[in-house]
Formats: structure tokens, sequence, C-alpha cells
């Protein structure tokens, strides 16, 4: 089990709820990738609006951003994981480190420790995958998005 800890972003909630600060991107293959921008935020992308099938990414081993593909119950395409894990760690502290380890698990194997502080998550079985950072186009909020 691994432990992440705080983010850069501000949480969001399932749609009108109660707010999130998050950026949104399309993959090429159209999928819904959610970036929260604080704490707060990335538990709310984590732990509420994250689909049990949904990927999640963090960069491994230091602070950023939660990352969710949204997955619609399918298996993702390549690029589409390789553009979420991307994100994962252009929106860390590693944004500079070259090629960079992040890792992706299903949102189902994120977890709240205990009185763990906002934006840190445990996670299970989770995969490693090594990219560069890089900022994509970011897209309008969808309709159905939480925000």
């Amino acid at each position: 089990m691994a432990l992440h800890g705080q983010a850069e972003a501000p949480p969001k909630a399932p749609a009108g709820d109660i707010g999130m600060n998050a950026k949104y991107y399309r993959s090429p293959e159209g999928l819904l990738i959610i970036v929260g921008m604080d704490d707060r935020s990335n538990d709310q992308l984590s732990l509420k609006v994250a689909d049990q099938n949904d990927l999640w990414f963090h960069v491994a081993g230091f602070p950023g951003s939660h990352v969710v593909l949204r997955c619609g119950g399918e298996t993702p395409d390549k690029a589409s994981v390789e553009m979420a894990a991307q994100l994962a760690a252009w929106y860390s502290k590693m944004r500079k480190g070259g090629t960079v380890s992040v890792s992706c698990c299903q949102a189902r194997n994120v977890s709240k420790p205990h009185k763990a502080p906002p934006g840190t998550v445990s996670i299970r079985k989770e995969k490693t995958l090594k990219v560069r950072p890089t900022l994509h186009e970011e897209v309008t909020a969808p309709e159905d998005a939480p925000v």
C-alpha cells in the first residue's frame, strides 16, 4: 500500500454539490480527464466523483494533483492512459523532473487513511508508468462534469 501526499489543487464534488476546483481535458479517444487543483478537491475527485472502474493517477512519491480518467466501464486506450499520467506529472512538484514515475490504479483501490489530512490517500494494486510531464489543451467543463 502506498501513501500519496498532499496535492496542489482544491477538491470538487459531484455535479452541483459543493464545488470542486478542477481542470478538464479530453484524451485523443474522447475520454474525460479530471485534475484536482487543491487538497480538498483531490479528496472529492478521488473518493466521491471517480467511479470504481475509472483510473486514478498521482505522481509517485511527491506532492501533486490527483487525476481521474473517466473510463465509462471500458478499458481505456494506451494514449488516454499516457495523457492522464502526463497531466499527473505536470501538475506535481516533479513538473521539471524529466521522466517521472506516476502511480496508476483503479479508483476502487483509493482510500482515505483514518484522520489523514486533506489530499492524502492510500492506494493498492497500483502500476507505475514512466512519462514526461506534459501540459495538454484544457477543455471547458462538460455540463455533466462534477463542479
